[in-house]
This record gives structure tokens, C-alpha cells and sequence, in this order.
């Protein structure tokens, strides 16, 4: 009878835990990865523009296991990513630029660690593939921003799948 009880109380212990542990593998602390500098080389994995030859935020994420990111030309494809249904790879990390620090038009530098942003969704400001979602490290430059250009305030889980569509900006260009 012990046994049984035991095994039942290990076996709950691993049902209660389980979940706090794969939490734990899906995303490593973006401490631990340093964010890398775009140049006139580095180009979005999604559709290959060069970075530096566009306006708006730009992003990159960090696959477990892996020491180059992913660049994203743009912060809608970023989220896009993210959420979709099909992502399962584990995240070690993910950058946004500052917006609030940097140069809409020729971004550089000023990374931070997207998970501990504010976002501007809906504003005027078109980033390389037309509307953007804004990125920065302070509310208060976000709602500055919201006050110049319009949109809303997002925090990084509020972005839902359905904020990010990617058939508005390409599939509309008319001249790619």
C-alpha cells in the first residue's frame, strides 16, 4: 500500500511540475545572448532585403542551440513568427530596436530585449514592408510616439496573432 501512495504522490509531483519545466526549455533568458549589429550585409531570413536599406524597427531572434539570429526586416514579421501555430523551436532570445533611440529612417543599433517592451500598433509611421508595430524600451517614449503618430499601446503579450498579418505590405507593393 505504501508503494502505491508513493508512486501516486511522485507521479502527481510530475504532473504539478511539468509544466513549470517545459516553460522553463521553451525560452532561455536573453541575458545570456548578447544582441549583433546589422551591416550592409545582413539581410532579412524571410525574404532576403538588406536591413540597412529600410525604415522602421528591425528584430532578431535567437534559436536555442544556434549562435547567429534570425533578422527580420520588420517587427510585424517578427511577432508573425512568433505566433505562429506551427512555431515550436525553442527561443533563447529576441531583440527589437529602440525606436525611441533611434533613427526611424536608418536604424541602427540600440537593442533591448523585446519581451520587455512597449508597442505602438496602428500608427502612420510605415517600416519596410508598410505598416509596422513600433518598438520601445520606455512607456513613455511609446506614448510620446502614440501622441506624434497615432495607434495604441501594446505591451509584448498583448500581440496577438491576428495584429500581425503579413499580406498587407508585400502583396501590395506595387513595385517589388
Amino acid at each position: 500500500m505504501k508503494t502505491n501512495r508513493r508512486n501516486f504522490l511522485f507521479g502527481a509531483a510530475a504532473l504539478l511540475l511539468a509544466p513549470a519545466l517545459a516553460g522553463c526549455q521553451r525560452r532561455v533568458p536573453a541575458a545570456l545572448t548578447t544582441p549583433l549589429e546589422i551591416d550592409a550585409r545582413t539581410t532579412c531570413d524571410l525574404d532576403g532585403m538588406p536591413l540597412v536599406d529600410y525604415p522602421g524597427p528591425k528584430a532578431q531572434l535567437f534559436y536555442a542551440g544556434q549562435s547567429a539570429p534570425v533578422y527580420f526586416c520588420d517587427t510585424v514579421e517578427l511577432f508573425h513568427t512568433l505566433l505562429a501555430p506551427e512555431q515550436v523551436r525553442t527561443v533563447a532570445a529576441v531583440f527589437v530596436q529602440d525606436m525611441g533611440k533611434t533613427d526611424w529612417e536608418q536604424p541602427r543599433g540600440h537593442w533591448f530585449d523585446a519581451s520587455t517592451g512597449f508597442y505602438v500598433l496602428g500608427s502612420k509611421r510605415q517600416g519596410s514592408m508598410g505598416p509596422s508595430i513600433a518598438s520601445f524600451s520606455r512607456q513613455a517614449d511609446a506614448d510620446t510616439f502614440v501622441t506624434q503618430w497615432g495607434g495604441r499601446r501594446l505591451r509584448y503579450a498583448e500581440i496577438k496573432r491576428d495584429m500581425v498579418d503579413l499580406s498587407g505590405g508585400a502583396l501590395h507593393d506595387s513595385k517589388m
